[in-house]
């Protein structure tokens, strides 16, 4: 069997911004901008790497989800607890000067993590949590 990690979606509050962030921080290329109903859905990915991307989505849309819960992942997302993703880069420390540079929501400077892995970490403006792992 071949599978591979094609994409993952995280939420957004702030369409706007998630794309700055995502694009002109990460220096993540736009694959598609796809509005709808007044949402709008962006998906991201590293340049020259088309077979994986980040779906930037509106939170709490899908079909059977109550307003209970719609108020509990809001909640979740101002707090920062809802949603995160791992990503990696060959330059640690050059990753994280850009980020402070731009202002980026620093959670954690990068540190040797007990496992031996070496990462940072930050918030999008939605507030999900960005762990950056040096690569080997």
């Amino acid at each position: 069997m071949d599978v591979t990690l094609h994409a993952s979606f995280l939420p957004h509050s702030d369409p706007d911004a998630s794309l700055v962030f995502y694009r002109d921080t990460l220096g993540f290329e736009v694959r598609h901008d796809i509005g709808h109903d007044g949402m709008r859905w962006i998906t991201v990915g590293p340049a020259g790497r088309p077979g994986t991307s980040l779906v930037l989505q509106p939170p709490a849309t899908g079909p059977g989800i109550t307003d209970a819960e719609r108020r509990t992942i809001e909640e979740m997302m101002a707090k920062g607890t809802y949603a995160g993703i791992l990503l990696a880069t060959a330059d640690l420390d050059g990753t994280f000067a850009r980020l402070r540079a731009e202002d980026a929501e620093i959670v954690q400077e990068p540190t040797e993590q007990p496992c031996g892995v070496r990462d940072c970490a930050v918030r999008d403006p939605a507030g999900n949590l960005l762990r950056i792992q040096e690569l080997g």
